[in-house]
């Protein structure tokens, strides 16, 4: 009879030991777990990277495609498993703790890489065939600067669907910070701590007169020389109006506008024309242009306008991005500084 008590026994332990393995009581069944979050750990990366991107649990869900819920739950699994807070949720508005703003700089060049690894296989096994390229730029950097750089881009990568967004200033940084273009061409004055700018080309400001002008003849023109005529300037919200605004105040010289018009042609149109003269940059001075209007440098009294590469620090440049940056510049952007995240000033 005590054989079968023993057997009895073992089997109860048995069954017991099954309920437990079942109901997760085990370290087997808790490493079973991590593994099961750790094999979720891109989706919640990718739902932690898009909602600081984007600002908002809201945004970031339909950019993943995700219901709210769901991305909700994927940034609490990651806080959990970290065992940190990495998100202050005041009203509306997502912020970002010291933890976050580290695991952010990590995990959103991870996140990008990682999206775009088809792309950049096939790059590397088929070349820049069929690929995209979005570049924010200017009006003037489009018309001035970017014809000759493209032209060259398109020769060796036919391939490459190009797009140029005609942007400038804050609308050039949003369209960066979205990342909806890849990188920007242009000039800057003020470098937000989240953008870096490698300037690349420099030119002088220049006075432009009609022939015909009294100050036309003089082979130097000074500041208070400008004073009596009207000038025609792009509007006030753009970089050249307040640069010149700037220096007539600091010299404390008086000036007059008499037109404000957008447009490097149309401004030289209308200096031809006789209604005014202006201060330009000088990547706009053609050589037909010097056949028609009286010019000037007037760098002793404006400083140089400079236009390169501008860029989100962070962000990860595809082999169509970079192949444009090195035809501007080959090794532009290997500087450290360009790969490091900024706090972003959305």
């Amino acid at each position: 009879m005590a054989e079968p008590k023993k057997m009895l026994r073992a089997r109860k332990k048995s069954r017991t030991g099954t309920q437990k393995r079942r109901k997760g009581g085990d370290g087997d069944s808790a490493d079973a777990g991590r593994f099961y979050y750790k094999g979720n750990r891109q989706k919640q990366m990718r739902a932690f990277v898009y909602t600081v991107k984007l600002g908002t649990l809201t945004r970031a869900a339909e950019a993943l495609f995700l219901s709210q819920p769901t991305v909700s739950l994927q940034l609490q699994a990651l806080e959990r498993e970290l065992g940190v807070n990495l998100l202050e949720r005041r009203r509306r508005r997502i912020n970002l703790t010291d933890a976050g703003e580290a695991l952010y700089e990590l995990a959103r060049p991870l996140v990008e890489g990682w999206e775009n690894l088809d792309r950049e296989f096939q790059a590397k096994v088929k070349g820049l065939q069929g690929g995209r390229l979005t570049i924010a730029a200017g009006s003037s950097t489009i018309q001035y600067l970017l014809p000759d750089l493209v032209r060259r881009y398109r020769e060796r990568f036919p391939e490459v669907q190009l797009q140029l967004a005609n942007v400038t200033g804050k609308d050039g940084l949003a369209l960066l910070r979205a990342d909806e273009a890849d990188f920007a061409v242009g000039s800057m004055l003020d470098v937000p701590n989240d953008i870096a700018w490698a300037p690349v080309y420099h030119y002088d400001p220049m006075l432009i007169m009609p022939l015909d002008h009294p100050l036309a003849n003089n082979p130097t023109v000074t500041l208070q020389d400008l004073s009596p005529y009207g000038l025609i300037l792009p509007p006030q919200r753009l970089s050249t109006y307040r640069l010149v605004d700037l220096v007539f105040q600091q010299r404390q010289v008086p000036y007059r506008v008499a037109i404000e018009v957008g447009g490097w042609e149309v401004i030289k149109e209308y200096v031809a024309m006789g209604l005014g003269i202006s201060i330009v940059t000088g990547i706009c001075i053609t050589e037909a242009d010097r056949s028609r209007l009286a010019v000037r440098n007037m760098k002793q009294y404006f400083p140089q306008r400079s236009y390169g590469v501008v860029i989100r620090k962070g962000k990860f440049l595809s082999a169509e991005a970079r192949a444009f940056v090195d035809l501007v510049r080959p090794g532009l952007l290997t500087h450290r500084d360009y790969d490091e995240s900024g706090h972003s000033e959305r």
